[in-house]
């Protein structure tokens, strides 16, 4: 990036999101921080850097996750098949949600089912929680139709949402897939079913084999490609979705590969009202403060005094 020659008095480094006000446009994902108390023992690390936490993926009962290897290093990238290993959301409430510092910035819960009405149920639950947000993952497999994914069908997904949305006075973020044919349509549909937000995107599925073993190497057979790899993908998935999202006033996290603040720039350029940061910060922890003086300096150097201003400003 180009060096600062007048470096401006006041850059507004706050967003909006679904009508929360972010201290930073920065989010922290879901699964690569746990639920938020063990990043906040990173000397050097600062939650006054984070705009919000999103907590590591819940459902109704506990799980235990699937069968190891469940994390393996890829080139650019890493695969990741936990299986939502989890304590339940009753748990979450009751004995992890009272201990975060809720008043150094926002946790958003992240809710998960196998059915309709766990969805609900989960909903219902952190409703009356300190969270300020929902975020829905409607990558789960649907058991009462044989195991297809909520979101790799539109007319299901929205069915998740509308499920949720009379449970829940909070704002409900959906978490879209990749993995499908239209990311535009399965927007449109979990908007009007009642979504306030929308997080783009979840992980690519992906393997990798051991050729010793000539076995996978994750339990699962596969994962979720998540990191660098995936950031071109990601950055059309939001291009793809920003019309859709606009026309509705409905706000994107944008996220997928984020390493550095060019990357977050680009994201968002694409469209991108908030930025997740997940696999990112596994190659460097304290990445969240170096975005943001970065970012100070770009959107100075380009006469831009927040960050608000260059969201969805590409050009083609």
């Amino acid at each position: 990036m180009s060096e600062q020659l007048n470096p401006p008095t006041q850059i507004d480094l706050s967003a909006s999101f679904a009508g929360l006000k972010l201290q930073t446009p920065l989010v922290l994902l879901s699964g690569c921080v746990g639920f938020g108390e063990e990043y906040t023992r990173v000397e050097g690390f600062s939650n006054a850097d984070i705009g919000a936490v999103i907590l590591k993926g819940t459902t109704l009962e506990p799980r235990m996750g699937n069968a190891p290897h469940r994390v393996y290093e890829t080139p650019s990238g890493m695969l990741n098949a936990i299986g939502l290993q989890n304590p339940g959301a009753r748990h979450v409430i009751e004995h992890i949600l009272p201990h975060l510092p809720h008043h150094e910035t926002q946790f958003w819960a992240n809710a998960n089912g196998s059915t309709l009405e766990e969805y609900a149920e989960v909903a219902r639950l952190f409703d009356d929680s300190p969270v300020t947000a929902i975020e829905i993952n409607i990558s789960c497999p649907n058991v009462k139709a044989g195991g297809v994914h909520f979101g790799n069908n539109a007319e299901m997904a929205a069915r998740v949402v509308a499920a949720m949305r009379p449970m829940t006075k909070k704002p409900l973020i959906t978490k879209l897939s990749p993995n499908n044919a239209d990311i535009a349509e399965i927007a449109r549909c979990c908007i009007e079913a009642g979504s306030d937000g929308l997080s783009v995107i979840n992980t690519l599925v992906g393997m990798a084999i051991d050729i010793e073993s000539r076995r996978p190497v994750i339990g699962n057979i596969s994962g979720g490609l998540s990191g660098p790899a995936i950031k071109p993908v990601a950055l059309w998935k939001i291009h793809q979705t920003r019309a859709v999202a606009a026309k509705h006033d409905i706000p994107i996290l944008g996220q997928g590969g984020i390493c550095s603040a060019h990357d977050g720039i680009e994201f968002a350029i694409a469209g991108s009202d908030a930025l997740g940061l997940g696999t990112g910060l596994f190659y460097d922890p304290l990445l969240p403060a170096k975005i943001l003086g970065e970012l100070r300096t770009y959107l100075g150097n380009h006469g831009l005094s927040s960050y608000r201003e260059l969201v969805g400003t590409l050009e083609v």
